[in-house]
């Protein structure tokens, strides 16, 4: 049985801290529901950022070969091992560390294999943990994250849409994604402004349109959603991008680009069009 966080905290005369997005679940069922929903199997490493009191790590730690749960707050440490130790999950390694620092290529290496990412993302570094784990995407077999539901209709949001944005284009470029479960705010303490939700992405060994550079391709999708009322034109000569308005403007030309289009209004197909065309654009051709 999970014990009430509020009951917990105080007990151990703690808080939940802001500064590191701490919302806990205090309803059983709900982590119980995201750990089946994950389909973990007896031979996965599961990686769970911001274990907290452990209340997803106990049920992720029943189906998983080894749980590493990634947590920053190093004062919270004494109670979720407290709580770990009384659940009997002995498969679980608590690791006292900024996710932000932590190689999960070293650690997929180290199991031998891809592995699954979990984690409560707090909403100031999920995009900065989102980017990280696409760039090393080829060791992470599937993430479930949970995110405010205001963040998560961004992320999950449709190309050609209002709320398409960087998140939702990159992660629509490399993975597939869906919503897994909705979580009401009275679910957590202290209780939240707005519901949250909870976000599979599964990526892709073969994306549909590939990318000549992907550095380059996220580069151009930071940069088109950078200034995004903006026409592209405008925001690509505008960015960290080495593009004059005439530059940008003949690169959109060869991507058969209309300048005057705004980011959101693209699709993943056309933004890796762009950056292929950005490729081609910027090589210089050799002397001979």
């Amino acid at each position: 049985m999970m014990t009430s966080p509020r009951i917990t905290l105080a007990a151990w005369n703690m808080h939940a801290k802001k500064k590191f997005g701490q919302n806990f679940l205090n309803d059983p069922s709900i982590p119980e529901l995201i750990a089946e929903r994950a389909k973990i199997g007896e031979e996965d490493l599961v990686v769970e950022i911001g274990p907290g009191l452990g209340a997803l790590t106990v049920p992720l730690s029943k189906r998983a070969s080894r749980v590493c749960a990634i947590e920053k707050d190093t004062q919270i440490l004494p109670v979720l091992r407290s709580e770990l130790l009384a659940s009997g999950a002995d498969n679980v390694e608590i690791i006292n560390e900024d996710i932000l620092n932590v190689s999960l290529t070293e650690m997929a290496e180290a199991h031998g294999g891809p592995i699954i990412v979990v984690g409560n993302l707090p909403y100031n570094i999920s995009s900065q943990i989102l980017v990280q784990m696409i760039r090393e995407r080829r060791w992470v077999k599937k993430a479930l994250f949970m995110f405010q539901k205001e963040l998560a209709e961004r992320i999950t949001a449709p190309e050609g849409t209002r709320n398409f944005g960087r998140m939702a284009a990159m992660l629509g470029y490399c993975s597939k994604i869906r919503t897994l479960v909705r979580v009401d705010a009275s679910k957590f303490f202290p209780r939240p402004k707005v519901d949250s939700e909870v976000i599979e992405v599964t990526f892709l060994t073969d994306p549909p349109h590939v990318a000549e550079d992907e550095d380059l391709l996220f580069a151009v999708i930071k940069a088109a959603f950078g200034k995004r009322r903006k026409n592209l034109r405008n925001a690509l000569s505008n960015s960290e991008l080495p593009l004059t308005p005439v530059e940008a403007e003949e690169v959109l030309v060869s991507a058969d680009i209309a300048v005057n289009r705004r980011a959101e209004s693209l699709t993943v197909e056309e933004f890796v069009r762009l950056s292929n065309a950005l490729v081609a654009y910027l090589v210089v051709p050799s002397a001979s």
